[in-house]
């Protein structure tokens, strides 16, 4: 199937894209990825959001980097802390971006 450049493929149909929360609609009940502030990144299924991108997210994975200097070498140090949530409310100004699983992508 073509994609006529305006909308993606679902199935055989086509859905157009014609605002930014339409992306967020057609992911509904899908697994996505958030980038927040703070170097904070989420993995979860999406179940609700709103027009200021509050969001409902269910079994979220997230990631959290922390970067920390060395006092002896002054080497800076990256730490990662992951931890499993099963339910979690997102506040909207902290969303950096939103990326939508990948619909139609070659194998």
């Amino acid at each position: 199937m073509a994609d006529d450049g305006e909308g993606g493929v679902v199935g055989n149909t086509t859905v157009a894209v014609e605002e930014p929360l339409d992306l967020i609609r057609l992911s509904l009940d899908e697994r996505l990825y958030v980038k927040m502030r703070n170097e904070r990144e989420l993995r979860g299924r999406l179940h609700a959001y709103d027009q200021h991108l509050n969001m409902v997210l269910g079994e979220v994975e997230e990631t959290v980097t922390s970067v920390e200097v060395d006092d002896e070498t002054f080497e800076e140090v990256y730490k990662t802390t992951r931890r499993t949530i099963p339910m979690l409310f997102v506040r909207g100004d902290g969303v950096i971006l939103v990326a939508p699983p990948m619909r139609g992508a070659p194998p």
